[in-house]
């Protein structure tokens, strides 16, 4: 069993994300495989394989999200730490090589959005800046090499 923790509004996006599918996406393959099967011979009919498979993938993805919400934690910001880097931490960081500096908050896996700046905990970045102080420099192991980053704030 793994946990995920989760923010409220991400808690609250991941059952609304599992409704649609449970009801609006069930509903529509159903229609399409009842479509294909109204079509005639089963066994060539191309339309309702497909929508066999589309079913499958859908129900397993209906279950992995299952599993997430039943294992799910909801975060209480107010009892974090905010003097190190811990999951919902807002962090100011510069590359000391060429002075860019970036922003990124770091969330559960599931809340991961990179344009919104919102980087997974579990992510190689993430994953090297949890526990870390503002002041440090850490070296960050990623696919292509190594990076460094400075860490400049820490908020909430």
């Amino acid at each position: 069993m793994t946990v995920s923790y989760l923010t409220p509004e991400g808690f609250k996006k991941l059952k609304e994300d599992l409704e649609q599918l449970r009801s609006v996406e069930r509903s529509r393959i159903s229609a399409q495989i009842a479509e294909a099967r109204d079509k005639g011979d089963l066994s060539e009919n191309a339309e309702y394989d497909a929508a066999k498979e589309a079913q499958g993938l859908l129900e397993l993805k209906i279950a992995k999200m299952g599993v997430v919400m039943a294992n799910a934690r909801i975060i209480d910001e107010s009892q974090l730490d905010s003097s190190k880097i811990l999951i919902l931490s807002k962090v100011k960081l510069r590359n000391p090589i060429n002075k860019m500096e970036f922003s990124y908050t770091l969330v559960a896996e599931q809340e991961a959005d990179l344009k919104a700046g919102k980087i997974s905990v579990n992510s190689p970045i993430g994953n090297g800046l949890l526990g870390r102080t503002v002041g440090e420099t850490v070296v960050i192991e990623i696919p292509n090499g190594t990076m460094q980053l400075e860490i400049l704030d820490i908020t909430r």
